[in-house]
C-alpha cells in the first residue's frame, strides 16, 4: 500500500504539486514550506480571488502480490489564505480552506469536521469501493 498527497495551486502553474512536501527544499519543514507558498503568493488578490485557488489531491494504491491493484483518489478544491488561520491539522492545513466549507481553513476544523471533506478520505472511500 502506498499513497502521495499533494497541493496544486492555480497562480503557481500547480505548483507545488508532486514536491509538495519538499516545496522548500529537502529536510524543510511545513513551516517553511507554507512560509514559502505565502511569499509566492503574497502578490496574489485576497482570499476570494481566483489565482489563490488550489486542489489538495491524494492517490492510494494497493497492490496484492499476484498483482491485482486497487487505486483510490480523492480531490479538495480550495483558496490558500493570505495567512495562516488555525492550530489543528498539520502541512497546509492552516492556509486552505475548502470552498465546500464555511470558509475556515482545515487547521480551524475539528478532525472530524476535516475528514468530511478531506482529500485523503475521499481517496480511502474510493479505495473501499473496489475491495
Amino acid at each position: 500500500m502506498a499513497d502521495d498527497t499533494g497541493l496544486f495551486v492555480d497562480a503557481l502553474d500547480g505548483r507545488p504539486g508532486v514536491h509538495t512536501a519538499r516545496y522548500a527544499g529537502v529536510g524543510a519543514s511545513y513551516e517553511e514550506n507554507v512560509a514559502k507558498l505565502l511569499h509566492e503568493l503574497a502578490g496574489v488578490g485576497t482570499t476570494g480571488s481566483p489565482g489563490r485557488r488550489a486542489t489538495f489531491r491524494t492517490c492510494i494504491a494497493l497492490v496484492w502480490p499476484d498483482g491485482r491493484e486497487c487505486i483510490g483518489e480523492g480531490a479538495v478544491t480550495g483558496i490558500i489564505t493570505p495567512e495562516r488561520r488555525g492550530s489543528g491539522g498539520f502541512g497546509y492545513d492552516p492556509v486552505f480552506a475548502p470552498v465546500e466549507g464555511d470558509g475556515r481553513t482545515f487547521a480551524e476544523m475539528s478532525q472530524y469536521e476535516k475528514g468530511v471533506l478531506s482529500h485523503r478520505s475521499r481517496a480511502l472511500e474510493r479505495l473501499l469501493e473496489q475491495l
